[in-house]
Order: structure tokens, then sequence, then C-alpha cells
């Protein structure tokens, strides 16, 4: 599951201009709609999957779907090409980063009116639901969610006499410079720090095990503040590159899969991936770890928490469904056939789990003997289970975000390459951010 939020850089005016577009278009009658199948599009992952739920729907309930998807890197503006030429979509897959554009422009309609989907709220983990929440409304329900995680070689802690992960960064530190001494690897921390679609993530596991945030409840940027933790989060890193030497310089250069590939190849000790990496990193047809990779909580800085950061997928209704009471309805039965339970259960959620290793924000899916004993075979549930519960939304998402992601990782980079101080860096970013939320 790599499908990330890629930068929407320079079409903040686009998008403005194809929501105004968009709502002044006309909807056919009400009935117009009644007999034709219900329209659903996604990105193409779990094709198969997906194509056996909707039979199960459609043998159930009677109704028919059209489902149509599209490769994820052209996915977004697929969708957008689809909305401002008013093609008929009642519900879709939809990415948390892409919430506040879509519902701006009138493409997304909110479900607090739709009680057979919001009951369940009470059985999602919060930065689940809290990730398909804009100006007070919720939007969706989930798909597939998943953390950044923190892993370790258990074989070379082994080998450096070291009998625990570590527990805060300052550890990390630590028994890295024991590794390294020790000539176990020369870089012990795999971070993986190019300008690419991950770097979000990356940087607000960091910031929010540091106790941190980059902007604060009312949306205004604090990641400058030396008292809100991205400062020293980026210190951190700062450090570990030049100063402790612990992590390479190259990191800047090293996109998530190459990362991925380096700590699989035994180079590293500890990496930040995201969480679903592990069935991989454990797999011994592809990873030269496999067996040792473990995962252990995000470590802590001072003042902070285990803390990481979770990111989501959800289904989304149409606004130009909403307008059509018989329309909206199958949608909404769909949406909750795939998002909520079908049959009294779970299902798609699980079988997306136990296909392909996606993971999931039911709460009581962790106790689904079938998930526990999948899962033990490369990993431990219970971790999986404690550090999904202290997983966080991204506080950047905005209808900028992409714009400012530019900025704020080229900000990043260039304190870790000794262009710039820590605070004018983090100034930088500031600034864009609330120069692009006041235009």
């Amino acid at each position: 599951m790599s499908e990330m939020q890629a930068p929407f850089a320079g079409r903040r005016e686009f998008l403005k201009a194809a929501g105004a577009a968009s709502t002044a278009l006309l909807l056919p009658a009400q009935s117009a709609y009644a007999a034709d199948p219900i329209q659903f599009f996604a990105w193409s992952a779990g094709v198969d999957q997906v194509k056996s739920h909707i039979a199960a729907f459609e043998k159930k309930t009677g109704l028919k779907v059209n489902y149509n998807n599209a490769p994820w890197a052209q996915y977004r503006d697929t969708m957008v090409t689809k909305f401002v030429g008013n093609a008929p979509i009642d519900t879709m897959w939809v990415s948390d980063s892409w919430l506040p554009e879509w519902a701006d422009a009138g493409w997304l309609a909110p479900i607090d009116g739709y009680p057979e989907l919001m009951k369940y709220n009470a059985e999602v983990d919060d930065f689940c639901n809290q990730s398909m929440r804009y100006k007070g409304k919720q939007y969706g329900l989930t798909y597939y969610s998943d953390y950044m995680a923190f892993f370790y070689d258990e074989s070379k802690l082994k080998k450096a006499g070291i009998a625990a992960p570590p527990q805060t960064w300052d550890e990390v530190v630590q028994q890295s410079l024991i590794m390294k001494k020790a000539g176990i690897a020369e870089f012990p921390l795999m971070l993986s720090m190019a300008r690419e679609s991950w770097l979000i993530e990356f940087l607000s596991a960091m910031v929010f095990s540091n106790g941190g945030r980059f902007v604060d409840d009312a949306g205004n940027a604090v990641m400058h503040d030396p008292k809100k933790g991205a400062q020293q989060a980026m210190q951190w890193a700062v450090d570990a590159v030049n100063k402790h030497k612990i992590v390479s310089p190259a990191c800047v250069e090293v996109g998530e899969l190459n990362g991925l590939k380096s700590f699989t190849s035994g180079n590293h000790a500890f990496a930040m991936l995201g969480r679903y990496r592990v069935r991989t990193l454990n797999d011994p047809t592809q990873s030269q770890i496999a067996g040792n990779a473990k995962q252990a909580l995000m470590p802590a800085g001072p003042g902070g928490s285990h803390a990481t950061v979770g990111w989501l997928r959800f289904y989304g209704l149409t606004t130009q469904a909403a307008k059509n009471r018989e329309r909206a309805a199958n949608a909404i039965k769909l949406i909750e056939w795939f998002g909520g339970k079908a049959d009294g259960q779970y299902a798609f959620q699980k079988l997306m789990f136990m296909d392909i290793g996606s993971g999931f924000g039911v709460k009581s899916l962790f106790q689904d003997p079938d998930i526990k004993a999948s899962y033990a075979r490369y990993s431990d549930i219970t971790m999986f289970e404690k550090q999904q519960k202290l997983a966080q939304k991204k506080d950047v998402v905005s209808r900028w975000f992409g714009e400012w992601d530019e900025v704020n990782g080229t900000a990043w980079q260039s304190a870790i390459l000794g262009k710039s101080t820590v605070p004018d860096a983090l100034k930088k970013s500031a600034q864009a951010w609330n120069d692009m939320k006041k235009g």
C-alpha cells in the first residue's frame, strides 16, 4: 500500500476556478439516476478484492455498480477532470490530504446526516475519524489507514550487546554510536529525507514524537516556535547527520523505497518506514534481515511521547449524488458495505489485510483470530495496535499543502546540509505557510 499523497503544487487557483464551475453546473432531474448503476471510482489497488466485494453487494441488494479505476499516480488528476466535467460519480476513494481541496471545491458532501454511517465512528481509531473531518463535518468512512513506524534489526542490537531497542531519540543516538564504533553499521539509522510525497510523514512522526506541531488548532504556523517541538526534531536530525554521523548525509537524496531496500539489505540497525512494510522486511525472498526486523514504539523526544503520524484513505460521497435522494441512498449502502459492515462483519477491511496486508482503522479487527494468526507470521500485532493508538493526523492538511510541502521539505534539507540554521529554516517554512494561508 504505497499510495501516498502527491503534492498538488501550483494548482490552487485552478481548484478555486474548478470548484466554482462545478457547483454552477445544473444536475439532472431527481428521477434521472434512480435506475442507473452506482458509479464507484477508485485507484487500481486490490482490484480483484474490490470486484469480489462488489459482486457480493450486487447479489445481496439487487443494485448494480459501475466500477472504474485509475493508477494511483494519475488518480488525482483524473478525478479533478471528472469533477470539473460533471462526470457521473457517486462514491470514490479519497486521500485525507485532498479533503480540504475537494470539500471547498464543492465536490464532496458531508455524511453527518447519515446515522447508518456515523454509527461506525465509535469503533474506529480516533485519528481516522479526525482525518475525515473538515470544518466541523465528516466526509466519509475509512477504507485504509496506517502510520509511520520505527523498526530495528534485532540481530545488530544483539551483536552490539544491546538488550532492548531505544525508547527515546537520545537512546537512538547512544545505541547508534555503540554500533558505529563496533563497525556493525556505518550509518545505523536510515532516514529517508528526499523531497517526495513521503517526506511529510517522516517529518511529522519526528515532530509529533517530540511533542511538537507544525500548526496550531487555528491553523497558524507554530513550527518556528522553539517550544513547539519542530525545532527540537529538526535539530536532532541535523546533529544525527553532521555531529554524530549516525545518518548518512546522502539521506536528502534517499526516497522511501530506496530506504526500504537499504534497510532490507542489512545496512542499518534502525529505520522509519510505513508500518505495512514489515511484511517485506520479514519476507526472506525480499529481505536479508528477515526474521530480525522488529517494531518498537516511536522514540520519544525530551518532553515528548511515543506519538507518530497516521494517514487515511476513505470512501467519499459526491455532492452530485447527495442532491438526489435515491442516488444518495444507494451510494450510502455501497459505502457502508465497503467501509462499514457487510452482513455484520468488517469484511472488506479484513479481506484487504489478509490478501495484501493493508492497515485498518477498526479497533475490533485487532482481536480477529484470523488477522492475529496472519500477522504473527511476520510481526507483533500487540505492538501494531499499541502504536496505532498513539497515531495523530497530519496537522498540515490544507488547500495549500502541496505548495507549502515543497518549501518545508527544502527548508529541512537546507538545515541538514548546513546551508541554513535550524531557526532560519523553520522561520522560512512558517512564513511560507502563513503567506499561503492568507492567499
